[in-house]
Order: structure tokens, then sequence, then C-alpha cells
């Protein structure tokens, strides 16, 4: 029997926005249900852009239903970008916490979303941006049980900052079945790990842009950067993350996420990480603030 939290109880036993919407704006199914889980999602918006409802109907188990009511809840009232950035820890944070065998429930979700997403954006003529219309289901099948492939793996691992092949499996259920793939998804994280850390030595061994000649324009999409690619994946290990809101002068304003938002050692996180990584790759006159 899993261990759940009085959230994921309440979020299954009492969930939000299940059914579907007919006149939807935008709809998108994830998962196989001959394999196991499920997911249909419903998208309507309002005259502003804003996600004004969001239903689902899920295949699954306790933790399925209720990471896909969350992820419901999450997403009403914001804007397509806005959702975007939402990921499957921010699910989990909305829960409290889900045991790490059913990590690939909140997963789902996210695909679900993303995949919806750029379901509308395709439908109205709209650029898809390569985030939303990843590319999971291109490519190498590694899992041919749940049909995982290889960039699905990659992805998830760097999203998640994941090593072993037990957390693959945990998130995204390649290699939980027959097994005949675990030896593939040991080596694909074993290259996947190695050229990041040679893209980060490369990057360290780069001289840093002068920051101050920088546009106003370059100086937010080079923080962004560094906070998405450098931050943000040593967060997301403990549940939490951090999202940019704005720059003003040096002063860089962000929003914690997950479980950093709540944390105790919050400002230590800002200051111990976030700040000092941006000193370490951007410029060291940069402050933090929490927005």
């Amino acid at each position: 029997m899993w261990k759940y939290t009085d959230k994921v109880m309440d979020y299954f036993l009492n969930p939000r926005n299940v059914g579907e919407i007919e006149d939807a704006d935008a709809v998108a199914e994830v998962g196989n249900i001959t394999c196991g889980d499920a997911l249909k999602l419903y998208l309507k918006l309002d005259e502003n852009g804003r996600i004004a409802d969001a239903k689902f109907k899920t295949f699954g188990c306790v933790s399925a239903i209720a990471s896909s009511s969350a992820l419901t809840e999450l997403i009403k009232g914001k804007t397509l970008d806005e959702a975007a950035k939402i990921t499957n820890q921010d699910i989990v944070a909305v829960l409290g916490d889900l045991p790490q065998e059913k990590m690939h429930c909140s997963v789902m979700g996210m695909e679900a979303m993303h995949a919806a997403i750029a379901d509308y954006r395709k439908r109205h003529g709209i650029k898809v941006e390569e985030e939303e219309d990843n590319d999971d289901h291109e490519g190498r099948i590694v899992c041919k049980c749940f049909n995982v492939t290889e960039n699905k793996i990659r992805r998830i691992a760097l999203a998640n900052n994941l090593h072993t092949v037990a957390e693959i499996t945990d998130y995204t259920k390649a290699g939980g079945a027959c097994g005949r793939c675990l030896d593939d998804i040991q080596t694909i994280l074993d290259d996947l790990w190695h050229e990041h850390s040679a893209s980060s030595a490369q990057a360290s061994a780069t001289p840093k842009t002068d920051f101050d000649s920088l546009s106003a324009v370059k100086k937010i999409l080079l923080v962004n950067e560094v906070i998405d690619k450098e931050i943000q994946p040593q967060l997301a290990q403990d549940g939490g993350g951090v999202e940019f809101i704005d720059l003003n002068g040096n002063e860089v304003q962000v929003r914690l996420t997950g479980h950093c938002s709540c944390c105790p050692h919050a400002a230590a996180t800002l200051k111990g990480l976030v700040e000092e990584k941006l000193h370490e790759l951007v410029s060291p006159k940069l402050v933090v603030k929490e927005a």
C-alpha cells in the first residue's frame, strides 16, 4: 500500500474539474490505456487568452487522478505562456509529495499540458515552441513495453536531474516491465551526463560576457538562461524551483516555487545558490531578491 499525503487523498477522493469540454479550444491525450495510465486534457480560453476552464479524464491510479486534478487547478487563470512554465515538480508540490515510484504520474500531467498548449497554437496557426511540441514520441524507442523513446528519457532526466535507471523507471515507467532495456537506459544516462559535464566545463572555461555592455533585453535573456539551465536543475532535485520575474538594474527578481517556496531556508537558497551562481556565470554585481 502506497503512503499518500492528505492532499493527494483529497485530490483523489474529491477530484477537481473532471469531465469534458464540448467546445474546447484545445484537447490533448497522453499515455496509453494498454500500458497503464492515460490522461485526456481539455482547455477553454477566455477573451484575454487566459485558461478559463480545464477539465480532464484519467485512466489510472490514485496518483494519476490526483496529479491530473492538481494540474487543472494550477493552470486555470493562467496564460498559455505561464502554464507552459509549470513543471511536474510544481504538480508534486501542490500535492505535498508523491511516492517516488509514482512520479511518472506528475510527468504525465505536465506532458498533457504541453501537448494541449501545442494543440491550441497549431489550431490557431501560432508557432509552437520546441519545448511545447517536444519530440518524445519521435526517434528510437528504448522501452517497447511502455513505448518510451530515448528523447523522452534524456529530457526527463535533464529536467529532474535523474542519474539512475531506477529513477528513470519512477518518472517514465521505462524499464518497469520486462527489463530488457535497463542496460540501454543506463548507457543513455551515462552519455547524457558525460555530455552535460563537458558542456558545463566548456561554459565555465569561456570568459564571461561584459554584462554592463549588454542591452537590457540581452541582460534579461542571459540571466534567464543561467537560471533555467544551471540553477533550476539543482533545485528540482529536492522538488523545488525558481522562476525569473524581472531585472531592474543589477537587481534580479525571482520567485521560489515548489518545495522551495515554503522552505525555512529559502533566504539561504537565494543567496547561497541563486545569487552565487549568477555571480559566477553572469556578473558579481547582481543582487537577487524574492519578488
